[in-house]
């Protein structure tokens, strides 16, 4: 952009917003998007867009450290496998029922999936929406037909009502009403969950948390109420890292917030190199149901 031009939201986006205050349907006036009440939201000189009620500031955000090592350890490609096949489901799943139509990242991160799901399927747009100011700057810029908003993707979303052809979910919390309430009739919902053997070998070493066993099981619980199983499918990938891919897998998750960055790397340091680690994913489809979105507690 240049120094003259104004910041400006993704025009094709804009209709599926609504005001986080009044949920009014929004706007763009000048460098601000406002409803009909006025409530205005500025838009960053990046692209993104602060619709958080008060703008208030999470104390759960990823760190400007935190996003920058994310983006690091993903510019390996040690992933790439499991974003290919993601983007694969995201095809199969909207090719014929919904060959346009908006995608969802709720808790994009630097919205990396998401670029590769918007690469694989050309007639969909995307919205990456994370509580980091810092993503969500990288996520304004992860694709030509994407766009990213600072909002809590555990609380109420504010996108408008069945506007949705395609949610994910890739390591990232859900609030599993407001997906099915954005999710139009027959929309879907991708969500990529790390099994009890991902990472298993670092979790020493590096202080990292493990797995639950149950995670996916609960998971399922929650979502049969209001949204139908899909296929489901494992991928197992076998890592050979080094001792910066280490620090950043370690420094880019939730390990960042018990450990300095200085003794994350005190620990990556002395793992032989290179080290060995086992990747373990479950990617799940789900169609949304009919009826009032409420799940199970």
């Amino acid at each position: 952009m240049s120094a003259s031009a104004s910041p400006r939201f993704p025009p094709p986006l804009l209709p599926l917003l609504c005001c986080p205050i009044c949920q009014s349907p929004l706007r763009q006036e000048a460098t601000a998007l406002r409803c009909v009440a006025r409530h205005a939201f500025d838009v960053a000189r990046q692209g993104y867009v602060n619709l958080l009620p008060g703008h208030r500031a999470p104390g759960n955000a990823d760190t400007q450290s935190m996003v920058a090592a994310r983006e690091a350890f993903l510019a390996r490609g040690h992933y790439e496998p499991l974003a290919a096949l993601l983007a694969e489901h995201a095809a199969r799943l909207t090719g014929a029922d919904a060959p346009e139509g908006c995608v969802l990242d709720v808790g994009a991160g630097t919205g990396h999936y998401l670029a590769r799901v918007l690469d694989r399927c050309p007639a969909l747009t995307g919205l990456a929406i994370d509580i980091s100011r810092f993503a969500a700057r990288r996520a304004a810029r992860a694709h030509a037909r994407a766009g990213a908003l600072i909002a809590d993707g555990e609380r109420t979303l504010p996108i408008r009502n069945h506007s949705v052809a395609l949610a994910l979910s890739v390591f990232a919390p859900r609030n599993i009403p407001e997906l099915h309430r954005v999710l139009r009739r027959r929309g879907a919902l991708l969500i990529v969950t790390p099994t009890d053997q991902h990472l298993t070998q670092l979790i020493q070493p590096m202080g990292m948390l493990s797995v639950d066993a149950r995670k996916e099981e609960r998971l399922h619980t929650r979502l049969r109420a209001t949204f139908e199983p899909g296929v489901r499918e494992s991928l197992e990938l076998t890592l050979r890292l080094t001792r910066d891919d280490a620090f950043h897998i370690a420094a880019m998750g939730p390990s960042a917030f018990h450990a300095s960055a200085e003794e994350l790397r005190r620990r990556a340091d002395v793992l032989p190199e290179p080290f060995t680690v086992t990747a373990s994913f479950t990617v799940a489809s789900y169609h949304r149901r009919e009826g009032n979105g409420s799940a199970p507690a």
